[in-house]
């Protein structure tokens, strides 16, 4: 966590907040470089899904998932946000085939997000986003397997509380979900 004193309070506790989040321990979070532009002030986390029996990338892969939240502050506040704080959210997680092409992926993945933030109590407004899948082919001498297939959730909210941990622990939930990770306290069997 890197803040200065001349940042606003409020941004300098939302930062702290968000870095105190607990989140499940086969995801990776840190502080990585936030855009410039898009506030005032800005704060970014990187997540990533670990999988510690794996010693290098494989050729299929079985649900890597990464993500980043992004955390926008301007004292002032902005109209369209309906407030002085705002985060945004981007999640990209390979998935099978089959779940790329279920029709129903998209609603099911943002109730995922909806979910989340509705579990952990949080309240926010301006709540909106897309959600893409896509499946790409490789041709040629190209890395990587023949087939592809991606789910990207894109999303910004408005929280209404100061606590911004919550949200960082809802993020990381949604991006277990996109991962196929199984729920807390569940083993995945081998195959």
């Amino acid at each position: 966590m890197t803040t200065s004193p001349a940042e606003p309070a409020r941004f300098r506790a939302a930062v702290a907040a968000m870095s105190a989040a607990t989140v499940r321990p086969e995801i990776e979070v840190e502080p990585i470089r936030p855009p410039q532009r898009l506030a005032p002030f800005s704060y970014a986390l990187g997540a990533e899904v670990l999988h510690p029996d794996e010693t290098e990338v494989p050729e299929e892969s079985e649900g890597d998932a990464f993500g980043r939240l992004i955390l926008l502050y301007d004292p002032d506040g902005d109209e369209a946000w309906h407030g002085t704080t705002r985060l945004v959210s981007y999640i990209q997680a390979d998935v099978d085939a089959s779940l790329a092409s279920d029709p129903l992926l998209p609603e099911v993945a943002w109730s995922w997000l909806v979910d989340a933030l509705e579990a952990h109590e949080q309240p926010l407004t301006a709540l909106g986003g897309t959600v893409t899948s896509t499946s790409s082919v490789r041709f040629g001498d190209i890395a990587g397997p023949a087939r592809a297939h991606q789910l990207e959730l894109r999303a910004s909210w408005t929280p209404t509380s100061e606590v911004l941990g919550p949200h960082v622990e809802a993020f990381c939930e949604v991006l277990a979900y996109a991962a196929g990770l199984p729920p807390v306290g569940v083993a995945r069997l081998q195959r």
